[in-house]
């Protein structure tokens, strides 16, 4: 609502009226024109000479676009913040989701060490996986190089967990592709089904919520990971339950 050639033009007075504003907006919608300028200590002259600096011809055109716009940042929360997690979290009640877990579980079992893989956000989710399966008695760690070189152990049986929004990160592509020609099994969680990861993958877990970019300098992924922390702890809890020791290894 404020550009930046907006607020350069305030002088003192109006920039105490604008930094009053940015911290009461849900406050000041419901105020008057006198009501304003007394809790700024400014006249009311001064408030609207600020409400034609940002293209309003009075207050009351003013207050009624910043009424649209705190409406949108809370219809902007709630679509981020609730709505798909709590679709998210339908899903993973059904027959079909359960079955999908336990498809990665019975992968995981066969293995005597688990690998995560994932750049960018998922290299950290990748690090609190691997933490989380050796707090259940699984041997795990987690790989955020993409150009770490990969070498068929003796005798290893490895699983690999690999972790991608897109499904399309060309680093965590080589890396799982890498760790699949020497003999790992590779389990997928992405957004979504149809892409890359998923289709090289001997089991894919997707959770579908919305993605979330901020464009800034470059394009930065925010999209939520707390279905991918609540995945990987389910797993875990599945793990915890299954007897691993060397003779059930070798």
């Amino acid at each position: 609502m404020f550009t930046h050639e907006m607020i350069k033009s305030f002088n003192q007075l109006e920039m105490d009226v604008y930094n009053y504003i940015i911290s009461n907006e849900e406050k000041v919608v419901y105020m008057k024109v006198r009501e304003l300028a007394e809790e700024v200590h400014v006249s009311t002259t001064t408030i609207l000479r600020f409400c034609k600096k940002v293209g309003c011809e009075g207050y009351s055109e003013f207050r009624l676009k910043l009424k649209q716009e705190v409406s949108s940042k809370e219809q902007k929360k709630i679509n981020l913040d609730l709505t798909a997690v709590k679709d998210f979290f339908e899903r993973v009640q059904t027959q079909a989701f359960a079955e999908n877990i336990q498809e990665a579980v019975k992968l995981l079992t066969k293995a005597s060490s688990i690998i995560f893989v994932g750049v960018g956000n998922s290299s950290f989710i990748g690090k609190y996986g691997a933490r989380y399966f050796n707090n259940v008695g699984w041997f795990s760690f987690a790989i955020d190089d993409p150009f770490t070189p990969v070498f068929r152990g003796k005798g290893e049986r490895i699983a690999t967990i690999a972790l991608s929004v897109s499904g399309e990160t060309e680093q965590t592509l080589m890396l799982a592709e890498k760790l699949k020609r020497r003999g790992s099994s590779l389990i997928s969680i992405t957004n979504k089904a149809n892409c890359s990861l998923a289709k090289m993958s001997d089991c894919n877990i997707n959770y579908y919520v919305s993605e979330y970019k901020y464009k800034q300098d470059e394009d930065y992924d925010l999209t939520s990971q707390m279905a991918v922390v609540f995945i990987l702890e389910l797993i875990g809890r599945e793990l915890k339950g299954v007897h691993n020791d060397t003779d059930d290894l070798f």
